[in-house]
């Protein structure tokens, strides 16, 4: 995702009872009101379903909606939820049937036109959805959707969605793909009540989804109040009252302010503060695998990254990065040098390869300086590593990461850090392309499939695309993976389609990395879910 502005958020003009948020205020009682207090930091977006590719405003779709399927918070297992039955005989005509009874929470039903209509809307060309391209294996997406510069769409909906009755809907793909099913527990695919259509400004301003928890308010840079639904029909209903979702643009003052009992979870623990976190928190410490990979981009629309040595350059820096040293001194373990674009929670099954990136994934300093030079060095004689400064402790492995290139390259000045104030302005410069040089970037996985890992990032004008990759050979690998009738087929495909970016180094794979977190002894029942997020509707208080 989820990794992600077109449009400005309409907030509410009421504001948000906070006191003091990031500076270590909060309420009293120390969740005595059935609240949980959590860490976070504002979405890029406002929550659209479809134009949320980032965690942040990830983590309040997953509370607020409910989709076709939901992804089992132990296994990440794609689960039947809104859908009764999704079945298919040829993997590209699937017959969709809803479970009755479910409604947003204003009381409109959720029926076969809340997800027919969400889709429309988010695959349309004229609505700019960053995460359209999880709609182009519907028909009709490229009459919707042009990917031509300047083209005009010649329809307005998606010729592959049909009603049956108001439980029931089908979806025709323009190609076979096996997986499909298993992808619908994303939040593109989430479905939309019809005021989202007649007052979207007011839909923007609070929106009403059909999920365990309704948002209460929201002020940017303070931070979201969610509360309970009472009227929740859903298997997975909220145990606690709400969740008070806190802006912090610092790690450690969140963390400080967990030690002081003003808030009760924090799921970025500092890189700092890992040497200290079990003696700190002991049980109420949470270091567990996760569908996480930390890589560092390049944006290849750039004349800098863009001629034909550069590759060359990508796979020598790449080369001068000591993951091992990295991932022990600073994040003490909590990470895994990277050797491929995936995860090892995938499995061998879901398409994980240890060691699939090889040489070019391997620290050798030498070789890493000559391949360098054999270039033509480093575009204009130094780079810098761009990241955002307020969440996720990037400065130090930032800094770790430019010391190991300066070292193997002998310069003390080839890389440095660049800083960028926060979150949603760093996604800003690259949805704009304003970066010119390397940034950081990572991928917390949307379902547990290798596709997931590869096709949103790397094919061809694809969503989350952000170094806006554009391989021939690797799209048609991924067309070819998408179009296999087995998993087994589809997976080995995939697995060339990720040699191109050993040939190319798009992005350099760094690391894979553990969810972690830490909480008060005001909650319990705290669990991450194997995409790294708290499941904040198991939370229970006092």
């Amino acid at each position: 995702m989820r990794a992600a502005m077109r449009l400005k958020w309409a907030v509410a003009a009421a504001a948000i009872a906070l006191a003091a948020v990031g500076c270590g205020g909060g309420s009293s009682g120390g969740g005595s009101d059935g609240v949980v207090r959590a860490s976070w930091g504002d979405p890029q977006n406002p929550l659209e379903p479809a134009d949320t590719n980032e965690v942040q405003g990830g983590k309040v779709l997953d509370m607020i909606f409910r989709g076709l399927k939901k992804y089992n918070p132990k296994t990440a297992a794609a689960e039947n939820m809104i859908a009764q039955s999704i079945t298919t005989t040829d993997s590209q005509n699937f017959d969709i049937k809803l479970k009755p009874g479910w409604t947003f929470s204003n009381g409109e039903p959720v029926n076969a036109d809340s997800f027919i209509n969400a889709w429309n809307y988010g695959a349309a060309l004229k609505n700019a959805q960053l995460d359209a391209s999880f709609f182009s294996f519907i028909a009709g997406y490229d009459k919707v959707h042009p990917d031509t510069p300047g083209a005009q769409p010649t329809a307005q909906t998606l010729s592959g969605l049909t009603k049956v009755n108001d439980l029931e809907f089908l979806v025709r793909l323009n190609q076979k793909f096996s997986l499909f099913p298993d992808t619908l527990g994303y939040n593109a695919y989430y479905p939309l009540p019809k005021s989202f259509f007649t007052d979207h400004a007011a839909w923007l301003a609070k929106p009403v989804g059909n999920g365990p928890y309704l948002i209460s308010s929201y002020t940017k840079g303070t931070g979201m109040n969610l509360v309970k639904w009472n009227g929740y029909k859903g298997p997975d209903a909220a145990v606690n009252k709400g969740v008070d979702l806190r802006v912090y643009t610092d790690s450690n003052t969140a963390y400080t302010d967990l030690q002081a009992g003003n808030l009760d979870l924090v799921d970025d623990i500092p890189a700092n503060q890992l040497r200290n976190v079990k003696a700190d928190l002991g049980s109420r410490y949470i270091n567990e695998p996760a569908g996480i990979i930390q890589t560092i981009a390049f944006p290849l629309y750039s004349p800098r990254w863009s001629s034909a040595n550069s590759a060359k350059v990508r796979q020598g820096l790449s080369m001068a990065i000591n993951r091992d040293q990295i991932t022990k001194q600073i994040f003490q373990d909590t990470r895994t040098p990277a050797s491929d674009w995936t995860s090892p929670v995938l499995g061998d099954a879901g398409g994980f390869k240890k060691g699939l990136c090889g040489t070019e994934c391997t620290y050798d300093p030498a070789k890493a300086k000559a391949m360098i030079q054999q270039a033509g060095g480093l575009p204009g004689g130094s780079i810098t590593l761009s990241y955002n400064a307020d969440t996720g402790s990037h400065k130090e492995w930032i800094d770790a990461v430019c010391n190991s290139i300066n070292n193997a390259l002998g310069n003390n000045r080839a890389c440095v850090g660049a800083p960028v104030g926060t979150f949603a302005d760093f996604r800003n410069k690259i949805t704009n392309k304003q970066l010119n040089s390397p940034f950081r970037a990572g991928w917390q996985m949307d379902y547990p499939l290798i596709q997931d890992f590869l096709e949103p990032q790397y094919y061809t004008n694809a969503s989350s695309n952000d170094s806006h990759y554009n391989s021939p050979a690797f799209d048609k690998l991924v067309n070819e993976a998408n179009a296999e009738s087995s998993t087994s087929a589809a997976v080995a495909k995939f697995q060339q389609a990720e040699m191109e970016l050993v040939k190319d180094m798009p992005a350099i794979p760094l690391w894979y990395q553990n969810g972690s977190a830490g909480y008060s002894s005001n909650i319990s029942n705290v669990t991450l879910n194997p995409f790294s997020v708290p499941v904040y509707n198991e939370i229970k208080v006092g």
